[in-house]
Formats: structure tokens, sequence, C-alpha cells
């Protein structure tokens, strides 16, 4: 598996989430825990599809990107490092907070600034770790979306690519192959409204709305602002989805063909679907990258019982934005000394495109401290770009 000290990051880059027991009543009985085998880690070479994974209507197989399950990189030597990893999402995390402190209406890039990012030829490490594949156009043309919690707009990369289209897997969606395909007008209400959704203000070519996006990596896309037929399902058509018809696209989406935006927003997919699924979407995300899960829209009931709920919430400053309020945080049982007002002043972002989780510094620090403290019968090892708390497991 290379590293020893990478086993942390092999856990938190290939989605597993570690539960946490209940602490038995002898203390020392702790030191009888729960083995967990390297090998479980890692993915499998060939993809194993879930039975319960599309047992519902109106859902979509979810992948992760660089898992067999997956048609976008087969090729192994485009595996992004750990390291590459963790450092993008650094980055994305970067751009979430400067939104949050971004003021209503306000653009840190106009399109032409947009349309002149640099970008990181040859990398494949996207925005996001998860993707879908749905329908655009007539006849329908099938496209794999990173799918975004953390983001607004949909969209997907179109010919003639007047500036630059990045290398993906799928055929490059053509507009004039679409006999449902247009471009929404400059002066239209469609093409105001993507400055909330895209913090960016619209531009204006030839009559026709300009969008522009810019994420965290500096990865951006722009192009016009259109609508279009979409199919998510053998039975679930959309006419006139507003989305992004990318002219100038570079940056980290790997060999997606773009993004599927499921925010709050009056743009993202929920919205726009809204009088059919009532803005109902679940997913459930593969729980390895040999695996596959579902992005399921609507309710349907017949959710298992063991299934545990909590209220989602809204987040200051960054309404499109879901939230959780986080009440404490426990280690082997105990429950760490940390004020709930540390959690609840700016609130806790769901992000499916953000690949670890963040924390206050100071809820950090406590936690830190008191995992090391149970973790001093194991050899230290060498921190891995953001994760500063790495153990040795070779032996």
């Amino acid at each position: 598996m290379g590293d020893p000290s990478c086993l942390y990051s092999h856990t938190l880059h290939r989605g597993y989430v570690l539960g946490r027991r209940e602490a038995p009543a002898d203390s020392h009985q702790l030191q009888h825990s729960h083995t967990v085998h390297v090998s479980s880690l890692l993915p499998s070479s060939v993809c194993s599809p879930s039975a319960k994974a599309l047992d519902k209507k109106s859902s979509l197989q979810v992948v992760h990107k660089h898992g067999p399950c997956s048609q976008l990189h087969q090729d192994k030597a485009n595996i992004p490092t750990h390291a590459e990893v963790l450092l993008q999402d650094e980055a994305r995390v970067k751009s979430i907070h400067s939104r949050l402190g971004r003021k209503p209406g306000s653009s840190d890039v106009d399109e032409t600034d947009a349309a002149q990012l640099p970008a990181k030829d040859g990398s494949v490490v996207g925005s996001g770790n998860y993707i879908v594949t749905v329908g655009l156009g007539t006849p329908k043309k099938g496209l794999s979306l990173v799918f975004d919690t953390g983001s607004d707009i949909t969209w997907t990369q179109c010919q003639p690519c007047a500036k630059s289209c990045y290398k993906q897997r799928d055929p490059i969606f053509a507009p004039s192959q679409s006999s449902t395909y247009s471009n929404i007008s400059c002066t239209s209400t469609a093409c105001s409204s993507l400055t909330s959704a895209t913090g960016n203000s619209p531009g204006c070519a030839s009559s026709a709305c300009v969008y522009g996006i810019q994420y965290g990596d500096s990865s951006f896309s722009v192009g016009f602002f259109a609508k279009e037929k979409l199919t998510l399902t053998p039975t679930d058509e959309f006419d006139n989805f507003l989305f992004g018809c990318g002219q100038n696209n570079q940056g980290l989406f790997g060999g997606s063909a773009g993004l599927l935006g499921l925010g709050r927003d009056q743009l993202s997919l929920p919205s726009q679907t809204a009088s059919k699924y009532k803005k109902f979407f679940s997913y459930c995300l593969p729980s390895s990258a040999s695996s596959d899960g579902f992005l399921a829209f609507g309710y349907g009931g017949g959710v298992s019982k063991s299934v545990k709920f909590t209220t989602l919430s809204t987040v200051s400053q960054g309404e499109s934005f879901y939230g959780i309020d986080i009440t404490g945080i426990s280690v082997g049982g105990q429950k760490l000394s940390i004020s709930a007002s540390l959690f609840t002043t700016a609130g806790t972002i769901i992000d499916s495109g953000t690949v670890i989780t963040r924390l206050p510094p100071t809820a950090y620090a406590a936690l830190r401290s008191s995992f090391r403290q149970k973790m001093t019968q194991y050899p230290r090892a060498q921190a891995l770009a953001i994760l500063d708390t790495c153990y040795d497991f070779s032996k």
C-alpha cells in the first residue's frame, strides 16, 4: 500500500466513515479494539454494484470517480496522490469560506477575468469525488457529471468550445444537434438570477446571456446560459432546464463532463424540479471505490427504521448551502469539553465536493489532544499535507 503513514488519509479519501462504539465500563478493555485491515480500505479492481442502488424510482447510480465502477479514469497512472487530493480540498474550502464572507451581489471575478484564469492542465483531480450520469438534449446524450451539494448551477462542456475545453470521457455536448436547445436572452429574469447562483454578474454576447463560475482550485467554466431537455430517468424528463453550456472550461474536473448543482439556489436542480420532487433528494455514497451508490429525487417513504435523522439548518451569509448543527464531539465514549456555541456561531456545511471534514481550530485542538492521548501505544508517523496526526501501522 506504500507508506503506512497514509492509512489515515486512505480512510478519509475513500469515503469511509469511522463510527464510534460505546466505551465499555472497564476502560482497560479499550485495548480490545476492532482491527481494520489495510486491504479493506483500498479499492478492488472489480466493480461490485449494490443490489439496492437503483431500487427506487427516480434514482441515479453514484460511483467514485477513480474507482473501477467509473468509466472516466481507467488509467491508473492518472489517479491523484493523497497529497494532491488534500491540497485541492484545502483550496475548495478556502473558496467556500470566501463565499460566506462575500456581500450579496458582489463578485470577485467578472466574466472577462474568469475567461483568463490559469489552468492546471493534465491533472485529473476534480472538484468532487462522486459522479452521476444524466441525459441532455433531443435526442438524449448521456453526460457524467460531478454532483455537488456545495454549488448551484449545472453546466457541461459544449461544442464548438470557442475558447477551450479540457479532455472528458463522454462526447462533448453539441447544441446544434439537439432540437430542444435554445440560449437565454441577456434581458431575461433567468439571466439576472445567475448573480446569486454563481457569485458573478452575467455577461452578454450577441444578445445571449453569458455565465461565468470559478471554483476554489482556480478551475472555471464560462459559456452561454441556455435551456434544454433534461432526462434523469427513462420516465422523468424536464423541458426548459436552465444550465450552462461551457465554451471556455479549464481546471481540475477530471474526465467528467461538468457539474450537477444541488444547492438551494433557484437555479439548482432541486429547485428547478420542485414541481415534481418538492425539493426532496437523498444520496447514498458508495461504501468503497469498488461499489456504487445512488442519488434519488423525490420522497417515496419506505426508509429503514435504522436510519437516524437530524434537522438541516441554514448557514449565515450562505443561504444556498445545507447546514447541520453539531452539538458536541466524543472520543472513546468521552465527551470533550467544547462549548456548543463554538459550532453554532458559524454553522457547519454539508458539502459532497469536499473530502476532509473541517472543525474550528479550538474544537480540532481538543479532538486531536484527546485522540493522541489514547493512541500513545502506537508510533507516530510524519504528517501528510494538511493531516497532522498520523501513525505508523507497518508492524
